[in-house]
């Protein structure tokens, strides 16, 4: 683990409006100022005005906190466009098949740019302002025939909002051991390209990606993320707490919690000091 110079890093969670276990558990670790951003699902369940209120009260109790939109366009979310294609039983396409189907350019990069837009506009009548950023679940935003449709829409509906890329910044030699995150260094780099041509700004550095179905021990995990970040990088991650909802959406359920206890603890306090990072 790596010190250096002091560092100020964003700390994201994302899906807040998939369920209220979610919505809840960041909520919590904003006011406590163990985050400073979280990504809003705007087509998620746990999306209602009370919803909105809840989380604009916790950022109120932690004001270097940042909200952006979580870009939905996988299963088992439906779309707010009404003419949106390609669907699967009324609703996005699962991850996979969504990936291959932007590989093989058999998306529409119109519906895809309505889409989008649609949500910003949500997010902006939901909050009463843009984003202050637009990222996307599941890392779509970096996929083949979606990235440039999702930068037009963020350069046009959220002009003052910079975007999540998803890759990282150490040496490849030691970047082979993740073949995950590995794919997202790969769609990241045109993505960096695409955004840097269109002038919109994205974070230089960034980490959070691994394999949940070994529930891993978080905290390791999380100085391995800092180590080596940039100032400005970002670390995604998916704190909550388990209900009902979150079962019937999303396979990422016991780690959530894992990650929240981590976060919530003194041990991720001494950690961030021990390696001069900083949310504030």
């Amino acid at each position: 683990m790596s010190g250096g110079m002091p560092r100020k890093i964003t700390l994201c969670a994302d899906d807040y409006g998939m369920s209220p276990g979610v919505n809840r558990g960041i909520r919590e670790l904003i006011a406590r100022q163990r985050l400073n951003a979280t990504s809003v699902m705007v087509v998620g369940s746990a999306i209602t005005r009370e919803d909105v209120s809840a989380l604009q009260g916790a950022v109120a109790l932690n004001r270097d906190c940042a909200i952006g939109l979580h870009v939905t366009l996988t299963a088992p979310f439906h779309p707010l466009t009404m003419h949106y294609r390609p669907l699967l039983d009324g609703l996005f396409l699962p991850l996979g098949k969504m990936l291959r189907a932007g590989a093989l350019r058999r998306l529409d990069a119109e519906m895809i740019e309505g889409e989008v837009s649609a949500q910003i506009a949500k997010f902006i009548t939901l909050f009463g302002q843009a984003p202050a950023y637009v990222d996307g679940h599941q890392h779509v935003q970096t996929f083949p025939q979606v990235r440039d449709p999702f930068l037009r829409a963020v350069k046009r509906g959220a002009p003052d909002a910079w975007v999540r890329q998803s890759g990282r910044v150490h040496p490849l030699s030691k970047r082979l051991d993740a073949p995950k995150a590995l794919l997202l260094d790969t769609l990241s780099a045109t993505f960096r390209k695409r955004a840097a041509k269109l002038g919109v700004a994205f974070n230089p550095g960034f980490a959070g990606a691994y394999d949940f179905t070994r529930a891993p021990d978080f905290g390791a995990l999380m100085a391995r993320f800092l180590d080596g970040l940039p100032d400005g990088g970002l670390v995604m991650c998916h704190p909550g707490y388990v209900d009902e909802v979150l079962i019937d959406l999303d396979p990422f359920t016991d780690q959530r919690e894992r990650e929240y206890a981590y976060l919530a603890s003194d041990a991720f306090v001494q950690l961030l000091d021990e390696t001069k990072v900083t949310l504030s």
